[in-house]
């Protein structure tokens, strides 16, 4: 396909070998799914840092984009998670990149 950048769910283990996929797209963008919008845990800044870093062995860090699995919208008029944990989800996110930012 000729597309820059895939956006990837990849937040939960039935997503599979996140390498496989990296390998692939070794010369695109990767738009990697690392919070997951049906839980009500936010994920720790050090669990989604520690799913980039293994995405990293297979593509640059300018290539990785952070992205929630599916965002935080509403399905059949019921929302999946409420505004604060899509907060705490978010903001976990952000402090990933900025950490990750650090490194690279």
């Amino acid at each position: 396909m000729h597309v820059d950048q895939f956006v990837l769910e990849h937040s939960t283990p039935r997503a599979g070998d996140v390498g496989i996929v990296a390998r692939a797209l070794a010369d695109r963008e990767l738009g990697l799914g690392v919070v997951n919008p049906r839980t009500e845990v936010a994920e720790s800044p050090e669990e989604i840092v520690q799913r980039v870093e293994e995405v990293l062995e297979f593509l640059a860090p300018e290539r990785i984009f952070l992205n929630p699995d599916c965002g935080f919208g509403c399905f059949a008029n019921r929302c999946v998670n409420d505004h604060e944990t899509a907060k705490a989800k978010t903001r976990s996110m952000v402090e990933a990149a900025e950490i990750l930012r650090a490194r690279f």
